[in-house]
């Protein structure tokens, strides 16, 4: 029987070797964000029109790969679980794939079938004396897609941090894997101005000490974890990790003390952020990473008492309806995991949602408050679980409101320039 160190051996190999493993057709998962594997999509960028019909299935691509191009999508396509800067556009002109989804169904389409997932290519940490990589930077479905997957290919980078959690996954599970020591994809704080300060105060101060957070990405969140350097006892029970919560740690703000569900640990399913963040996760007792089945389902995480989640959107109705993923009928994210906390939130014995947006958009020509969504909008979080919206003017809670306080709630946190249009939008569609 093979040790595992001549198992490793056995596998290692070049990434155009790796390829041969795959087929026409194939649909390839890949981790979240940083823990996708340049080298290689890299290499299958370059082999592309060696194949026909093959997809490449990721919640949020970094690199702009050469299979976003157009010419070659019948040969190898995106499919994304959520766009971003590097797949926008393909997603706009329509040559690459949409599945909709919540964070936290995505490995039970994976298990159940209901999403093909033939290969998975994955970022991994060095291997351990027991066989062991780590897929700390993007655990969330990509430990289902292994235990489904014909064919399990592992970038191996010492640079990628070793966590806790249940995110490891033995050689004896990996067909081939191929070596790196590029420095991992680091991604800075958002730009914060004075709109997004106003909003993260508004926010920071309702938040009480002992609480649990989720951060979503962008400005209006990273705002609010400037604001609460002076708490006590937070927790952390998140999918994304990333610069902020480790300055909320470092200035001893988050202790996870207090939690009920894991005290102690801090939880998350993807890290996305500095190699001084990476370097924070590396065999520390502190941080569990694990599947966003388990970090999103929002009975889990409404475990936690007090949980507070923090999520952005582009545009909220008179009855609270949030549009997040889209501008009309044109994508631009996805439902990611909004949904899964607001009713996390929702569940949590102390918990609050905040869905927070700045009033106006277009340098100030437009409202983001609206009566009516725009038409082809993709409708993220619904009416009936929405808690706190929040702009730079105010907060309007919403929940167990009738139509007409919704209403009049939503205009007194809206732009000034618009009330009055929105007053009339609401008397005309009687809501008022």
């Amino acid at each position: 029987m093979q040790t595992v160190h001549e198992q490793y051996a056995a596998k290692r190999g070049g990434a155009i070797d790796a390829l041969e493993q795959l087929r026409d057709d194939d649909m390839i998962v890949v981790p979240t964000g940083v823990g996708e594997p340049p080298t290689l999509l890299t290499a299958l960028s370059s082999e592309r029109t060696r194949w026909r019909g093959i997809r490449v299935a990721q919640i949020l691509a970094m690199r702009k790969y050469g299979y976003f191009d157009q010419d070659s999508a019948q040969h190898v396509r995106h499919a994304a679980l959520f766009f971003g800067g590097a797949s926008r556009a393909s997603g706009q002109g329509g040559w690459c794939d949409f599945i909709p989804n919540y964070f936290s169904e995505i490995p039970l389409l994976i298990e159940r079938g209901l999403m093909p997932c033939d290969v998975v290519f994955a970022m991994a940490s060095s291997m351990n004396a027991q066989g062991f990589f780590s897929l700390s930077l993007g655990t969330d479905y990509t430990m289902a897609a292994i235990a489904r997957a014909r064919v399990v290919v592992l970038e191996v980078n010492p640079n990628v941090p070793f966590a806790h959690g249940q995110c490891h996954v033995h050689i004896s599970q990996v067909s081939a894997l191929v070596e790196s020591s590029d420095p991992i994809l680091e991604v800075g704080l958002p730009a914060i101005g004075p709109v997004q300060e106003a909003i993260g105060k508004q926010v920071a101060d309702m938040i009480e000490d002992g609480s649990t957070l989720q951060i979503g990405y962008g400005g209006i969140p990273d705002a609010v974890v400037m604001q609460l350097t002076g708490k006590h006892d937070l927790g952390v029970h998140t999918e994304m990790i990333g610069d902020g919560i480790l300055r909320l740690v470092e200035c001893g703000a988050v202790t996870n003390r207090r939690k009920t569900l894991l005290p102690g640990k801090m939880v998350a399913t993807f890290a996305l952020g500095s190699r001084r963040l990476y370097d924070f996760m590396h065999h520390n007792p502190m941080l569990e990473m694990h599947p966003s089945n388990f970090t999103n389902d929002p009975y889990i995480a409404g475990q936690n008492d007090n949980l507070v989640s923090i999520n952005a959107s582009l545009q909220v109705d008179l009855l609270g309806q949030c549009g997040s993923e889209s501008i009309a009928h044109l994508p631009y994210s996805g439902t990611g995991g909004q949904v899964d906390f607001v009713r996390a939130a929702n569940r949590s014995r102390g918990g609050k949602s905040f869905i927070v947006l700045p009033s106006t958009a277009r340098d100030g020509s437009i409202s983001r408050i609206v009566p009516m969504l725009t038409p082809g909008t993709h409708a993220t979080t619904s009416k009936n679980d929405v808690n706190y919206v929040v702009t730079e003017f105010g907060v309007a809670q919403l929940r167990g409101k009738s139509a007409k306080a919704r209403a009049q709630e939503l205009i007194a946190i809206a732009h000034p320039d618009f009330r009055g249009q929105l007053r009339e939008e609401a008397n005309r569609m009687c809501v008022f």
